[in-house]
Formats: structure tokens, sequence, C-alpha cells
């Protein structure tokens, strides 16, 4: 997830192994925001829903990629150091999508609000993470 030594070019969002199985699809990358989409099928729990899990895992990811991408600027990476969520509503079908934006992008911490919507633009989740900044190892 870094950028290469040495360099100060924005750090392009590169999909996990995990990402790719859970279908995430990049739709923006900067530093004032990220958004990706998600499709819900393939993503449920047991009872039909949207797993908290999915949304957790997927939310963490969009917020480190902001996180990396602002830590590019200063020749630095990222490494997340605290998430947390709240699940608004649930979800059956359709595509969702993850949208972070900054709320503290400092030179050691980037914090990010992380919402991730329904296709009617609904909140399904809200995450906020905090991402500890480090000199990229030579």
């Amino acid at each position: 997830m870094t950028p290469e030594t040495g360099s100060t070019d924005l750090w392009k969002i590169t999909l996990g192994e995990l990402d790719e199985k859970m279908g995430v699809k990049i739709v923006e990358e900067s530093v004032d925001r990220v958004v990706a989409t998600m499709p819900v099928e393939g993503n449920r729990q047991s009872f039909g829903l949207l797993h908290g899990g999915a949304s957790l895992a997927v939310g963490e990811a969009v917020g480190s990629w902001a996180a990396v991408i602002h830590a590019s600027t200063l020749g630095k990476t990222a490494v997340g150091v605290d998430v947390s969520a709240t699940h608004h509503k649930s979800a059956r079908e359709g595509l969702i999508t993850i949208t972070a934006t900054p709320i503290h992008l400092g030179g050691t911490l980037t914090t990010h609000e992380v919402l991730i919507t329904n296709e009617a633009g609904q909140r399904i989740c809200t995450l906020r993470i905090t991402n500890l900044l480090l000199d990229r190892k030579a």
C-alpha cells in the first residue's frame, strides 16, 4: 500500500484480495475524497442483509486509502489505529456507495468520516477511521 520510496506523487489505489472478492470498484480518488461502490449481493449475512462486517471492511479500506493518498503528499504512508462504525439501516440488494472525506489531515494523524449509502442515497452506515502517518521504510 505504499508508494515508491522517495516519491511524493499521489498514491494510486490498488485493490487487495478481499476488495476484489467483495466486488469493490473505485469511482474517485483524491486527497479530498475517495469514492467506491460494492454490491450487496455476495456480501450478505445469513438473514439476507448486508453483513455488518462487510460494511466495516469496505469502510476501513476506503478510509485507509484516503489516508494513504494524503500521506503520499508528505512522502509518508499510513496505518490504521482506530475504526468505529454505526449501522443505521439494512440493505438486501443493490449497490452501496462508500465515500471517505477528511475530518483532519495532519502530519502525524488523519481522521476520515466514511459514509455508506444505498442507491436511494440513504445512510446505511457511518464510520470514523484514524490513521497514523509514518515515514516510509527504505
